[in-house]
């Protein structure tokens, strides 16, 4: 009977402990279910660069808007690193080390980053802009005059949305769409307006606002080819963002369109108060800001983006081609 009794109590104690372990191991797995639902903090890199054609970003990063989606979605917080360069170039550059998780850039960069393999894709447009060659050189009446000549024409870079339009007006007027390559000098928009002001350059194919200014100026004339061949109803500025972002953190990924979408619709329907944020940054005044928003356009619906591409492949810009809209964009973009 006492063995008995000993293994009754041996077995009862077995029972005890198998029993608190199994309550253990549930209150580990109940931990491990609140860690895992708990809000995921993010971190995500943007550039963009100079003009009025980043206005839908600039308000969303001045209004925060991509944070505050991501927290609604998320309950996290989101952390944005916003960069300032001066190029489309420096932009691929960044991104293609890693640096970067998107930008917004011109059209023909961004074409040319894709369609080298740099993992990324456009994600949205972001504005289609007047645009001009502007020139300080009453002999020049045409983007003809220039051929052959010395004439410094200062852009943003070579290979820039800049660039790309200078050579379809070229293209388009039964010119060589390269023939003025070796005129080009690079500079950033502000840079460019001083340079052509200060007549240490002839010409400067700039944007909004610059543009704007410079034709405000009595000693400068437009040569219009470029506004002509390509018009402001034209894809100008895109988003991009890369697929790895895209793949591994689809909520920041939306957060972002649906950020950048608020900033194209705050100026469309509230262009008065969208200035009133764009001016504090550029120091023009709040209404000559808003007649400037006025004459863009903001829709992240893409126009003649292909046709651009095709161009710049059939006239050597491109090493690649890009065969389809489809390869340009990812799956919500729409638009040609």
């Amino acid at each position: 009977m006492k063995y008995s009794k000993s293994k009754s109590i041996l077995s009862m104690l077995i029972i005890i402990l198998m029993m608190a372990a199994m309550t253990s191991c549930g209150k580990a797995s109940s931990a491990d279910t609140q860690s895992s639902s708990a809000p995921m903090d993010a971190t995500l890199n943007l550039a963009y660069q100079y003009g009025l054609s980043y206005a839908p970003a600039v308000i969303a990063q001045q209004q925060q808007y991509i944070e505050q989606i991501y927290h609604e979605k998320t309950g996290g917080t989101l952390t944005i690193n916003w960069s300032q360069m001066s190029s489309g170039a420096d932009i691929n550059t960044a991104i293609a080390s890693g640096e970067l998780d998107g930008g917004f850039m011109g059209a023909a960069p961004a074409i040319t980053g894709v369609t080298k393999g740099l993992g990324y894709k456009i994600f949205t447009n972001l504005s289609g802009q007047e645009h001009g060659l502007m020139t300080n050189d009453s002999s020049i009446t045409s983007i003809g005059d220039l051929i052959g000549s010395d004439k410094q024409i200062a852009l943003v870079n070579t290979g820039s949305i800049q660039h790309i339009l200078l050579a379809k007006a070229l293209y388009d007027n039964g010119y060589d769409a390269h023939a003025l390559d070796s005129n080009i000098v690079a500079m950033k928009h502000p840079d460019g307006k001083t340079a052509l002001e200060s007549g240490a350059v002839s010409c400067h194919l700039t944007s909004s606002p610059y543009i704007f200014v410079e034709k405000t100026n009595p000693d400068l004339h437009e040569l219009t080819e470029v506004s002509d061949s390509y018009t402001a109803a034209n894809t100008f500025i895109v988003g991009i963002a890369s697929e790895e972002l895209v793949n591994t953190n689809p909520e920041v990924y939306s957060a972002l369109c649906e950020g950048i979408q608020q900033g194209m619709d705050l100026i469309n329907s509230d262009v008065r108060t969208a200035a009133g944020i764009t001016a504090e940054l550029d120091g023009n005044d709040p209404e000559v800001e808003e007649e400037y928003l006025q004459k863009g356009v903001y829709t992240a619906e893409t126009s003649r983006l292909f046709e651009l591409a095709t161009f710049m492949y059939e006239n050597g810009f491109l090493d690649n081609d890009p065969l389809s809209y489809e390869n340009l964009v990812f799956p919500n973009v729409s638009g040609n």
